[in-house]
């Protein structure tokens, strides 16, 4: 059975709902996160805990030169870290819009390309990519964001038509909202960089948007868990899965609707 994982971003929402439901179903789980101490019940759980900062090359070559001298191989990859750097793209500063990019794609990439060689030797393995619905359709206040989600969707294309060579598959994972610390975060970052100013209006009616679509019906993260868990056991998993339905939704009216009519709904729904 080919079920050595290797998480990161699992010390809270997905990535720790992941894990979790992994865990349960027989997979041997490394869990991996900056935040070590907040992994502990998934420790006791019988996940082996890895300090992981997507920033730091030297980290991501310890997490899987870790798994390796474990286990001899590595089946499967879940790039599930990442955080919201939300604001006005005038108003985020450069520097914040980089370490967006290091985190969402840079940090997933290089941790791709040292697993790569591994899985090929192997003779196969899955690189599950945690993408978004925002990789497909653009809000005002999250540009920044949005771009690294547009960027992970490109790379990931690229990825499954170069590795289907050697037995690996490339999955991407598009949840809209889910019930996790990732609003908050992002929330905290729009109000910091575009809560006062020429966008302050607006940023308080996106805010007040976001938070009624986070509590009004949103799923928890143990929905997006289930989807990977399928994305996972699949012999033949799409190239794509889009949770909760709502999201397919927004993905599917994407679509269908020319941009001026997208950007008009878009317009009265924030009442800019």
């Amino acid at each position: 059975m080919e079920n050595i994982v290797l998480i990161t971003g699992a010390s809270s929402g997905i990535g720790y709902a992941s894990a979790e439901l992994l865990l349960k179903h027989g997979y041997r789980v490394y869990a991996g996160a900056r935040r070590v101490g907040k992994m502990s019940a998934l420790a006791g759980l019988g996940a082996k805990v890895v300090a992981l900062d997507m920033t730091d090359g030297v980290s991501l070559e310890s997490a899987v030169d870790f798994v390796i001298k474990n286990e001899g191989r590595l089946d499967i990859l879940i790039n599930n870290a990442g955080y919201g750097a939300h604001g006005a793209i005038e108003d985020v500063p450069m520097a914040e819009a980089r370490r967006q990019f290091e985190v969402n794609v840079f940090g997933l990439a290089r941790l791709t390309q040292i697993a790569l060689p591994y899985m090929r030797a192997q003779g196969g393995g899955r690189i599950i990519n945690i993408s978004s619905i925002a990789g497909k359709i653009t809000m005002p206040t999250g540009g920044w964001y949005h771009a690294s989600k547009h960027a992970v969707e490109a790379y990931s294309d690229a990825l499954r038509l170069e590795t289907a060579q050697f037995g690996i598959k490339v999955v991407l994972i598009e949840p809209g909202p889910v019930r996790t610390e990732w609003d908050n975060t992002a929330l905290v970052n729009l109000e910091k960089y575009s809560g006062s100013g020429g966008y302050g209006p607006l940023v308080r009616r996106v805010t007040t948007k976001l938070r009624a679509g986070y509590r009004a019906g949103a799923p928890g993260p143990e929905a997006v868990a289930a989807v990977i868990l399928k994305a996972v056991r699949s012999s033949r998993p799409a190239a794509r899965y889009a949770v909760p339905f709502s999201a397919s939704v927004i993905i599917f009216l994407k679509r269908l609707l020319p941009d001026r009519v997208l950007d008009w709904g878009i317009r009265k729904i924030l009442g800019v």
